[in-house]
């Protein structure tokens, strides 16, 4: 079976605060090489949180 070499990679988007995981992205692994950081709602903390990449197991 010929296995194709993705860009891109599926991350998790985990809360600072209450450390969960509530978003799933991708993200372009060539033009984007550094963690992502995005300021989200949390739905836990029911307010806009910093929440960063952490990679998801496959």
């Amino acid at each position: 079976m010929a296995t194709s070499k993705l860009k891109t990679e599926t991350i998790h988007l985990q809360c600072t605060e209450c450390k969960r995981k509530n978003y799933t992205t991708t993200k372009n692994k060539q033009n984007v090489p550094e963690k992502i950081e995005l300021q989200k709602y949390c739905k836990f903390d029911k307010k806009h949180t910093l929440h960063k990449e952490i990679k998801v197991a496959r």
